[in-house]
C-alpha cells in the first residue's frame, strides 16, 4: 500500500480497494511537423505514473489481491479512463487497476 503525497498541498491521497491514482503525462503542445496546437486541439495523453495504489480487490475468502502495477511504474490506458480531479494545479486521475492497458519498460 502507498500513499501519494502532493507537496504543495500536503493532501494525502489513499485509494480504497484496487483503484489507483495516475498523473497523467502532458500533451503534446505540436505536432510532427512543427505546428504549435491550442489547448482545445490537444489530444488527452493515454500515458502516465502510478502515484498511489490502494489495499488490492477483496477476494472471496476475505484475503486482499496483490496489484500488478506499483508506485513509479509508467503505464498505458484508455483516454477516456478513471475519474479526473485536481489536487491543487496537477490534474490526476483515480481508476481501477484492470482500466490499465499495459506498463512501460525503459
Amino acid at each position: 500500500m502507498a500513499t501519494a503525497t502532493k507537496s504543495k498541498s500536503k493532501l494525502k491521497l489513499q485509494p480504497l480497494g484496487d483503484r489507483v491514482v495516475v498523473e497523467r503525462d502532458d500533451a503534446e503542445t505540436t505536432t510532427a511537423g512543427g505546428i504549435v496546437l491550442p489547448d482545445s486541439a490537444q489530444d488527452r495523453p493515454a500515458r502516465g505514473i502510478i502515484v498511489s495504489v490502494g489495499d488490492g480487490r477483496l477476494l472471496d475468502d476475505g484475503s486482499r489481491g496483490e496489484f500488478q502495477v506499483k508506485v513509479g511504474d509508467r503505464v498505458i490506458f484508455n483516454s477516456y479512463a478513471g475519474e479526473t480531479f485536481k489536487v491543487g494545479d496537477d490534474e490526476l486521475l483515480l481508476m481501477h487497476e484492470d482500466e490499465i492497458l499495459a506498463v512501460i519498460d525503459d
